[in-house]
């Protein structure tokens, strides 16, 4: 699930930066009135504005719903405290039994360690 929802977020933010680098910005109209721009020729005579500014309107909706969608995903996932909270327990190493103490009379013990 997690899968799909990263594909399509990623497809959609692609599509998105093109559908936007495609739009003729307000100044591309003046040009187009001068005869330098050709406003009919490809998605007809009403220019592109309707089909792009719907289609960006589409993608736009879509990513904000994944984003949502991822948002909720990792929102649920269980919150680690540090590295060592990832790993399994039934690979943990079990700690030493201690060395029994030894009973030998005289200089058995430290001379850091007061009596």
């Amino acid at each position: 699930m997690e899968t799909i929802v990263w594909v399509i977020h990623a497809v959609t933010a692609v599509v998105l930066a093109v559908l936007v680098l495609i739009q003729h910005g307000k100044g591309a109209d003046m040009g187009a009135s001068f005869g330098t721009g050709s406003a009919g020729s490809m998605f007809g005579s009403s220019g592109s504005a309707n089909f792009l500014s719907r289609s960006t309107a589409v993608a736009a909706t879509v990513f904000f719903i994944t984003s949502m969608t991822l948002t909720y995903l990792y929102a649920q996932q269980q919150q680690f405290q540090g590295v060592m909270d990832k790993q399994d327990v039934s690979k943990q190493v079990q700690p030493a039994a201690p060395a029994p103490a030894s009973s030998g009379a005289g200089g058995s013990q430290s001379k850091d360690i007061p009596k």
